[in-house]
C-alpha cells in the first residue's frame, strides 16, 4: 500500500513508518519538528530510519497548513493514513492550550477534509486512554462513556473521536480511532516517566513522583503499540447493520467507524516501576513525593477484549523486558 503517516518522526510514527517499510509499503512520512521536546531526537529517529530503510520519503510539514496539507494528497494518491502527529502531553495543555487547538483540532480536521476529497480507504488515527477522564470503573471499556475529561488534551482527543465519526457517517470515510495506554521503549518520548526517571536516577538526583506513588499504568511497550497500529491499519471497519440506536456502543457505529483500546492489559503500580526501573539500572532512585498534578489521573487500565477479537494479536512483551530494552537504548543512545 501507500501510505502516509503523520508524526513520523514522533516516538510511535517512527517504530511504525520502519514496519511498514520493512514488509515493503510504501511510506511518506510527515512531522512539523517542532520544539515541545529536542527536536534532535526526532532528527536522530529519522536517521535511524534512514539507516534502517534507505526508502524512507520524509516531508518536513506542519498538519494545520490546510494547503500544503492538501498539495500532498493530490500528488501522492495515498490509500491509507496512519495519523498519529498531535500535540502531545497532559501537563503542558494546562499551560499551553492553544498549541492543543492548533494540531489537534484543526490539524486533525485537514486530516480528515483531505482524506475525505483524496478518496484515501482507511483512516487510523491516534487517540489515547486520557479520554476516560474521571472514569474510576477499570478496566477502561470502549463501551464506557468518556464524556468527563479532566485535562484539554483529553478534551482534545475526545474531539477527534466525535470528528471522525461525523465524517464516516456523511462521507463514509473509513475511520479507526485507537486509544494508546502509557507507551514506553526505545526512542521515547523525553516528557514520559521512563525517559525522565532514567535520566534522574542516572544523573544522582531525585524523580519527581506524584500522587505520592499512589498511581497505577497500564505502560505498553512499543513494539506492541505499532503492531497494533498496523493490524488495525489492515482490517478497514464496515457500518453494523444492527446497531442499536436506543443503546449504543460508543466504540462502535451504524458508520464505518471503531475505537479501540491499546494497552498491555496488566496495570502496574508506579512504585513496582520505578523499582523494575532500578533493577535494570543497577542503582536507587531517590524519591520526590509529590501530589496528584492537574489534569492527572490514579490509574488506568486497558480492556483488550475488542481490539483482540478485532486484530487477533494480544501483547507480547511484559514490563520488565521492555524496561530492559529500553535501558539498554538509553544508555547507548546517551552513551552513560
Amino acid at each position: 500500500m501507500k501510505i502516509l503517516v503523520t508524526g513520523g518522526a514522533g516516538f510511535i510514527g517512527m517504530h511504525t513508518a520502519l514496519r511498514l517499510l520493512n514488509r515493503g509499503d510504501e511510506v511518506v512520512c510527515i512531522d512539523n519538528l517542532n520544539d515541545y521536546y529536542t527536536p534532535q531526537l526526532k532528527l536522530d529517529r529519522l536517521e535511524a530510519l534512514r539507516s534502517a530503510q534507505p526508502g524512507l520519503r520524509f516531508v518536513e510539514q506542519d498538519i494545520a497548513d490546510q494547503s500544503a496539507l492538501d498539495r500532498l494528497f493530490a500528488s501522492e494518491g495515498f490509500e491509507t493514513v496512519i495519523h498519529l502527529a498531535a500535540q502531545a502531553g497532559v501537563r503542558y495543555s494546562i499551560t499551553n492550550p492553544h498549541a492543543y487547538a492548533h494540531s489537534n483540532l484543526t490539524g486533525f480536521l485537514n486530516i480528515l477534509e483531505a482524506c475525505r476529497h483524496h478518496r484515501v480507504k482507511h483512516l487510523v488515527y491516534a487517540s489515547s486512554s486520557s479520554v476516560y477522564g474521571g472514569n474510576t470503573k477499570i478496566p477502561f471499556s470502549e463501551r464506557d462513556s468518556v464524556d468527563h475529561p479532566v485535562s484539554l488534551y483529553a478534551a482534545t482527543k475526545k474531539a477527534n473521536e466525535l470528528m471522525a465519526h461525523t465524517y464516516s457517517h456523511l462521507y463514509q470515510l473509513p475511520t479507526t480511532g485507537l486509544r494508546f495506554f502509557t507507551v514506553y521503549g526505545p526512542w521515547g518520548r523525553p516528557d514520559m516517566a521512563p525517559f525522565l526517571f532514567t535520566k534522574a536516577i542516572l544523573a544522582g538526583k531525585p524523580i519527581t513522583v506524584f500522587n505520592h506513588g499512589q498511581m497505577m499504568r497500564d505502560f505498553t511497550y512499543i513494539d506492541d503499540i505499532a503492531d497494533g497500529v498496523i493490524a488495525a491499519a489492515d482490517r478497514v471497519p464496515d457500518g453494523l447493520p444492527d446497531f442499536d440506536k436506543a443503546n449504543p456502543d460508543p466504540g462502535s457505529s451504524w458508520a464505518p467507524y471503531r475505537v479501540f483500546n491499546i494497552g498491555n492489559s496488566a496495570p502496574v503500580g508506579l512504585m513496582d516501576f520505578i523499582a523494575t526501573l532500578e533493577s535494570a539500572l543497577g542503582m536507587k532512585a531517590t524519591l520526590d513525593l509529590q501530589p496528584m498534578a492537574p489534569g492527572d489521573v490514579p490509574a488506568t487500565f486497558a480492556d483488550m477484549s475488542n481490539f483482540e477479537a478485532w486484530s487477533q494479536r494480544t501483547p507480547q512483551v511484559q514490563l520488565k523486558e521492555g524496561i530492559e530494552r529500553f535501558v539498554a537504548w538509553y544508555r547507548g543512545y546517551h552513551r552513560v
